[in-house]
């Protein structure tokens, strides 16, 4: 028998699976309101659903009543056909979200695309870590579809004027310090192509990287986050989340990779293969954190054969879905600890536990094996936030030499 095509004969498929998976009444009855429209769609046309239909029922953001774009409309309608394709596609319906943005805008032209999805292969067969392919492969592509703007459709016809073209464009809409990190993201594909002359133009550009004093949490700051973590005045998931980053250091993708096999309740310790630098870590668990994890897991987490630690709240119950999401959780866990001078997320959590090792003389190649750096050189850079041990290398102004 085959697959029944229909709207009604998928969207029974779909209601059924949102049940599965523990979705709020109210989340279905907004679905079956965008199945209703795309019925009276897809009936109008023919009565079997293809995913050219949807894309153009997709297309129709236009409030009828307004007469302006329905935000609402657009997020609905996507939402609805993203299911309805995959189920298309694979038999199965997919309800884990989609990451936003999309990675940005992507070539037309055969050349450039083929040029795309080659670099996206050669990352993938040197297992670079999803958030450096997703770094990697977004400028990559950018520079391609600035070629395309300028209308250049192949490599061939690009010179270095183009990159520097490029990072100018770029600077209008990044701080000048980030640039550093375009390039840095940039160059690796530029030299995928083999095209030396484009590299050596990314090197003209003269972004220079800049060395702030890293941020950290005050004594009085870091005293009530740690208080409202062990108070319960946030979730036991959010709790165990941000007092990991503070204790551990441990970068958000290695925090959402957490798999509940990683962790060792006997010997409070969580064992993982970092996804920046592929160097297996073994990283100790305060008794707080050991706390909050075993609350989670045993009273909060939702039931899902998802193996993740850490799980969306709501459905689907997958695992969080990006960098975004961890400074979600301890940005709120801030805020209601009453902290709002500080920008919250795992970049600070991680500088100020590179912080406390610093204040207590631990050594750097210690720091560096606890932070998971593949490169002691890395940790050098946490030396700018030991304010008391840098005063102590300020030479006095010798007498007269201010006369």
């Amino acid at each position: 028998m085959g697959m029944d095509t229909t709207v009604t004969g998928i969207a029974s498929v779909v209601v059924a699976e949102l049940r599965a998976a523990g979705y709020m009444e109210s989340t279905i009855g907004q679905y079956e309101k965008t199945i209703k429209a795309l019925t009276s769609f897809v009936e109008e046309r023919g009565g079997a659903y293809s995913p050219s239909l949807g894309a153009a029922f997709e297309s129709m953001t236009v409030s009828p009543r307004t007469g302006r774009l329905s935000v609402q409309r657009r997020f609905d309608y996507r939402r609805l056909v993203a299911v309805f394709d995959s189920y298309v596609a694979t038999g199965r319906v997919e309800l884990s979200p989609r990451k936003r943005g999309g990675g940005g805008a992507r070539p037309e032209s055969s050349e450039l695309t083929a040029l795309a999805a080659a670099w996206e292969a050669d990352m993938a067969d040197r297992s670079l870590a999803p958030a450096t392919r997703d770094a990697y492969g977004r400028v990559a592509r950018g520079y391609l579809v600035f070629l395309e703007s300028r209308g250049v459709r192949c490599l061939g016809d690009a010179d270095g004027a183009s990159v520097l073209g490029f990072l100018e464009a770029l600077s209008n809409r990044w701080a000048r310090s980030s640039l550093f990190w375009v390039v840095s993201n940039f160059r690796p594909f530029l030299k995928f192509t083999g095209r030396s002359d484009l590299v050596r133009a990314a090197g003209l550009a003269g972004v220079k990287r800049s060395h702030p004093t890293l941020p950290v949490l005050g004594d009085d700051d870091q005293r009530l986050v740690v208080e409202a973590c062990a108070s319960g005045a946030v979730s036991a998931r959010d709790a165990a989340i941000t007092l990991l980053a503070l204790t551990t250091g441990l970068r958000a993708c290695d925090i959402i990779g957490l798999r509940l096999s990683d962790i060792d309740w006997r010997s409070r310790t969580a064992a993982i293969v970092q996804q920046k630098t592929h160097n297996p870590l073994t990283v100790p668990l305060v008794e707080l954190v050991v706390a909050k994890l075993a609350d989670y897991v045993l009273d909060d987490r939702p039931a899902s054969s998802d193996g993740h630690l850490f799980l969306r709240g709501k459905a689907p119950h997958v695992r969080l879905a990006g960098h975004a999401s961890i400074y979600r959780v301890t940005a709120q866990v801030f805020r209601q600890a009453g902290v709002r001078e500080v920008k919250a997320g795992c970049r600070l959590l991680r500088h100020n536990a590179a912080s406390k090792l610093l204040r207590a003389a631990v050594p750097l190649p210690t720091i560096s094996a606890v932070l998971g750096h593949a490169s002691v050189e890395s940790t050098n850079l946490y030396m700018s936030v030991d304010r008391d041990r840098l005063l102590d290398c300020v030479l006095d102004v010798p007498e007269g030499a201010l006369s």
